[in-house]
């Protein structure tokens, strides 16, 4: 399995204030903002990214951490045929990514993830 890249993910309901944080306060850049997830990368180091999520009382369950891996689907299937404690399936997201949450040994959620092509 090939993971690109490891980003913690914070739930929030202070989406401004956080903004104000991160951007103003640790100088991150916003590199992508939905209006309910914000993602800010470090202008030194791209690879050091944190995500801000609006918290919602949706069924879906927040993630603490997103993993970007190279094949999602091989790695669903490995999770599958591992027995892993899938929380949320396989779904093909509107926003352009594939992805599916796990939960790990101590409950934490996992957003296993690629970016669709």
């Amino acid at each position: 399995m090939s993971i690109k890249r490891i980003v913690p993910d914070i739930t929030s309901e202070l989406m401004d204030k956080s903004r104000a944080f991160y951007a103003d306060f640790l100088g991150m850049n916003l590199a992508m903002d939905m209006g309910w997830i914000m993602t800010f990368v470090s202008p030194a180091n791209p690879t050091a990214q944190i995500t801000v999520l609006q918290k919602t009382p949706a069924a879906v369950p927040s993630p603490n951490v997103s993993i970007e891996v190279e094949d999602v689907a091989a790695t669903h299937a490995r999770a599958v045929a591992l027995g892993v404690k899938i929380v949320y399936p396989l779904t093909d997201e509107p926003w352009g990514v594939r992805r599916f949450f796990v939960a790990d040994p101590n409950g934490a959620i996992i957003n296993v993830m690629s970016h669709r092509t």
